[in-house]
């Protein structure tokens, strides 16, 4: 069962990648820094991000992020036979297949790593709020990335924050996705919609970030999607919930 629906997984990102791979390098090498309309004889001032800018910060990132979103969502559809909930789960699966196809791709094309060893995740947000994102970068002077996990949002809630055994904030940890394998029927219903919710919240806030931060206009018009697509979403599945007797989890 896990060997096939990773198998079903990567099929569906990796089907992605080659259509992204398309749109990225049409809509990429607007000039990452915002200059380069003004081509003053000969080749126009075009560069890729740098390493740890946010938009290869939040492009690796996003990219881990999405791929839990694929998988959860996976296995949902083989855990209930509801429709409504196999239809979310579907529509988010492609979706965020499609958009970490896209993310992949714009690493490639800028030919920069998938996967940074000395970067924290999200450490990108603290960068481009120092106003870093078009230097080169090193892990020296990124003193407060490991604070990342403890960032308050100022609406109350803390979207930032990283539960134990969770490798980025909204992301379910081994043990809730082992439940969620475990459940059937209402129960993996339920699980599912709270689990993606958190999900979406955490999602929004690094798409926030970047729709802020990053510098490629086609990136930015990307994180500003997800940040309307996935707050409607929360709405459904807030809908979806009460329909089932319960509500999002905090």
């Amino acid at each position: 069962m896990t060997r096939s629906r990773t198998n079903r997984t990567y099929w569906a990102a990796g089907t992605a990648v080659v259509l992204a791979s398309l749109f990225a390098a049409g809509a990429t090498f607007a000039t990452a820094d915002g200059s380069g309309s003004g081509d003053s004889g000969g080749a126009a001032a075009v560069r890729a991000p740098s390493l740890y800018s946010p938009d290869a910060g939040f492009a690796r990132d996003m990219a881990v992020h999405h791929q839990q979103a694929v998988e959860m969502s996976f296995i949902v559809r083989d855990r209930t036979q509801d429709e409504p909930v196999r239809s979310l789960a579907y529509d988010i699966a492609n979706t965020q297949a499609n958009q970490r196809g896209m993310l992949l791709g714009w690493l490639d094309l800028w030919g920069l790593p998938k996967v940074v060893a000395d970067e924290p995740p999200m450490s990108w947000m603290d960068m481009g709020a120092a106003g870093s994102a078009g230097s080169t970068g090193s892990m020296g002077s990124m003193g407060s990335m490991g604070s990342m996990g403890s960032m308050d949002h100022s609406d109350g809630h803390d979207a930032h924050a990283t539960k134990p055994g969770a490798l980025m904030p909204g992301m379910a940890t081994k043990e809730e996705l082992d439940r969620l394998g475990a459940s059937s029927g209402r129960d993996a219903e339920v699980l599912y919609l709270q689990l993606m919710t958190d999900h979406h919240k955490g999602g929004v806030a690094m798409a926030e970030g970047c729709a802020k931060q990053c510098r490629t206009p086609a990136e930015r018009a990307l994180a500003q999607g997800m940040v309307e697509a996935q707050q409607s979403e929360m709405k459904l599945m807030a809908d979806m919930l009460r329909q089932r007797g319960a509500a999002p989890r905090g």
